[in-house]
Formats: structure tokens, sequence, C-alpha cells
């Protein structure tokens, strides 16, 4: 499994060890361990315009998924673009690190590769089960109580 990282912003601090070890895990949990995956970090300018343009959506959001595979013996998976501002911002109104905020943004995008969806409460509620359970397999960071404050 391959997980490339590519930082186009300047403003948040990135531990590229940890982001990678969360995603090797995460692609582990999912049984995609031979998978190529593509995170990419952003400002809130970057992935406005990317979702504009993809989900046509004028709006910042965290995180944006896109399957890349294709036929074929490819390792290919996709691309997962994360805006690094809004995950700042999200961690600072959670009171959590801004590390444990970008963990679970990537997480939350493999599982979008995945088939995961958020948009029905049903649906939100089963991917923020799996996420707290790769992430309570993934990161030293424990507890029920620090996941359901940024899953709920």
């Amino acid at each position: 499994m391959t997980v490339q990282l590519s930082n186009l912003q300047r403003g948040v601090p990135l531990a590229a060890r940890r982001i990678r070890r969360t995603a090797e895990g995460a692609l582990r949990a999912l049984g995609r361990v031979g998978s190529l995956v593509q995170l990419t970090f952003v400002n809130d300018a970057r992935i406005r315009r990317l979702n504009a343009r993809y989900r046509r959506t004028d709006a910042s959001t965290d995180v944006l998924a896109f399957p890349l595979e294709v036929p074929g013996p490819s390792p290919l998976w996709g691309e997962i673009v994360i805006s690094a501002e809004t995950a700042r911002r999200q961690a600072l109104r959670l009171g959590v690190p801004v590390s444990v905020e970008l963990n679970l943004l990537v997480v939350h995008g493999l599982l979008h590769l995945a088939g995961y969806d958020d948009r029905e409460p049903r649906e939100a509620r089963l991917m923020h089960e799996r996420e707290r359970d790769i992430l309570g397999k993934t990161t030293r960071v424990r507890g029920a109580r620090l996941w359901a404050g940024l899953l709920d």
C-alpha cells in the first residue's frame, strides 16, 4: 500500500509521518492493502474552487474524495483533498489538537472512497461508527469521549 502526500498550503503544519501511518492503518482496516492513495492538503480557497467545480457547491468544505480506480491491474484507488485551514478551525471549535482532526478527515475521506456516505442521518451514523473503530485501532488517541465530540 502506498500513501502519497502533497502539501499545497502553508498555514497549518502537518505531521506527514503521522498522517501516513493513520492512512495506512485505515487502508488495512478497509482491506485495501495494495491500494495507492493520494492525500492532498490545501487551503480554503483551493478546496472551495474544487467543491464548486466538481460538486457544484460554491462553499469551502473540509474533505473531498475522488475515486480514481481504473479497469485493469492499477493499484490507484483515489485522491483525498483536505482543507488544512478548515481542519484547524474545526479542531479549535472542538478543543482537540489539529493533528487529531486531520487524522479524522483522512479516515473520513478513505471511507468515502470505500463507498460510505454521510448525507442521510442513518448512513452518517454508520460512517461515524466505522471512523471511531478505525481511529481507535490506528492512532494513539483512545477513548469514546474524544471521538464522540468529533463525530457527533
